[in-house]
């Protein structure tokens, strides 16, 4: 049994059952109120209470709705009958509509670069902004596989990034490629120390599901792109950065749909288990595309063979853009196709024969 709360209480808790039961198609009645206020918040109040509160949560600027109707009722005074407004249906406008959420929540869905848990708990932030009615329809959330290796600093680095975009400052950091055991290894110089990374930000934008760091790395003059969730120890720096007309490429400020170009392919139809050879440096990329579930076995110190399950169609367009770092072993079929493919390339070329 809840312990009675205090009458004080009583406008917050209008309040929380407007933002967990009504919206547009879900009104409550004044009676409906204070019958939840009594089973959920072991609150008893009247309606004149309800009302009195509704009417000042609009008076601080809540946005609320309701509808209003004129009823005869008995003057207790004198006994005749007389016109009194009733005042129904409310409901809380949302800020988001569901649609805006379901948006929002299904470019969280298709980030490669965000792991499953910090996914889930974003999801539910959001699924806090609507009522109870919309989290019915999301709860498909919690089947999703983890499917990208972890990077635990990533939300970290958003934040010191933002930081320094707005305050036009350097940042640090270590910046990282993926190895077959799926983890983040930090590059190293040639004297195999860790490379350090002094890098001059300017825009964060996400492309196929990631987010990259558009910047310039200060040794050179032309911008370059980071993947965030390889970016590891980031730290701001006093420093100021350098400003953008001094980037080659840049001079006039920075021009982000051309910067951000890029094609996406999706192809409908069943997956086959594909096995590939592939030079060891791409690693990184084959995770990106396939995801953790990639096979890697008979290992060297160059190559390595990378089985994954994917569209025959994407397969044959993805071994195309990787012809040089990657030969499909099977099926037999496929690798002939793409062998077709890369003579009818040749010849594009003025290449002939073999």
């Amino acid at each position: 049994m809840y312990t009675q709360q205090p009458k004080k209480m009583l406008i917050i808790n209008i309040l929380d059952i407007l933002k967990k039961y009504t919206d547009e198609n879900h009104r409550l009645s004044q009676k409906e109120i204070v019958e939840i206020l009594a089973k959920e918040y072991n609150m008893k109040c009247d309606r004149k209470s309800v009302k009195r509160n509704l009417m000042n949560l609009i008076d601080f600027g809540y946005d609320i709705e309701y509808s209003e109707s004129i009823r005869m009722v008995k003057d207790p005074k004198t006994g005749e009958p007389e016109e009194t407004y009733i005042l129904s249906d409310f409901y809380l406008n949302r800020e988001f509509s569901e649609s805006e959420l379901r948006l929002l929540i299904d470019g969280i869905l298709f980030s490669k670069h965000i792991p499953y848990s910090q996914c889930k708990e974003l999801v539910e932030k959001l699924e806090g902004l609507s009522n109870i009615y919309f989290k019915s329809v999301t709860k498909y959330i919690r089947s999703l596989p983890e499917n990208v290796p972890k990077n635990r600093q990533l939300f970290y680095t958003l934040e010191i990034l933002d930081e320094a975009i707005g305050k036009n400052r350097q940042v640090s950091f270590r910046y990282n490629e993926y190895g077959t055991d799926k983890k983040l290894h930090e590059r190293k110089n040639a004297d195999n120390t860790v490379r350090e990374y002094i890098i001059n930000p300017y825009q964060m934008a996400a492309a196929n599901g990631r987010y990259y760091l558009i910047c310039n790395y200060d040794k050179y003059d032309n911008l370059s792109n980071y993947r965030l969730d390889k970016i590891t120890d980031i730290k701001l720096l006093d420093t100021p950065r350098k400003p953008l007309k001094k980037v080659k490429g840049a001079e006039y400020g920075l021009d982000l749909p051309k910067h951000m170009a890029e094609h996406i392919y999706m192809f409908a139809g069943d997956s086959i288990r594909v096995e590939m050879r592939a030079k060891k440096y791409i690693v990184g990329d084959i995770l990106d595309w396939f995801g953790k579930d990639v096979e890697f076995g008979d290992e060297t110190d160059n190559e390595v063979t990378a089985a994954a399950y994917v569209n025959e169609n994407a397969m044959r367009c993805w071994a195309m853009q990787y012809a040089p770092h990657v030969t499909v072993l099977s099926p037999k079929s496929l690798a002939d196709s793409i062998k077709e493919n890369i003579r009818y390339a040749a010849e594009n070329y003025g290449l002939k024969g073999e």
